[in-house]
């Protein structure tokens, strides 16, 4: 897959992750291993990449004696998945047509 098409689809999938309610890294990871697998530094490089963006914001917050990094969507992220969510009707179409082509050649 073209590694800039993967990391706009993880940056999404991220900000999908986070769409309902504020969450932490290794929530993150679990409620997306389901779907697909991440690693921890690929999860914390996209949400830094994120929170630089304007698609997310990140309080600390104390749990069980440690400090934990809760990130929470703003406008601009919910946004992204919108556009993302047009783009994707296009994307689609264009897979339609490929798979109706190569049905042909067969």
């Amino acid at each position: 897959m073209d590694i800039q098409l993967k990391r706009g689809l993880l940056d999404v999938s991220v900000l999908a992750a986070i769409r309902d309610k504020d969450s932490y890294g290794y929530q993150i990871i679990k409620d997306m291993k389901p779907y697909l697998e991440l690693s921890e530094s690929t999860l914390y490089t996209i949400l830094k990449r994120l929170e630089g963006a304007k698609m997310l914001t990140v309080r600390s917050m104390e749990f069980e004696g440690r400090l934990r990094k809760y990130y929470h969507i703003t406008e601009r992220g919910i946004a992204r998945i919108d556009e993302f969510l047009e783009d994707w009707k296009e994307m689609l179409s264009i897979y339609r047509f490929i798979t109706r082509e190569d049905a042909r050649h067969e």
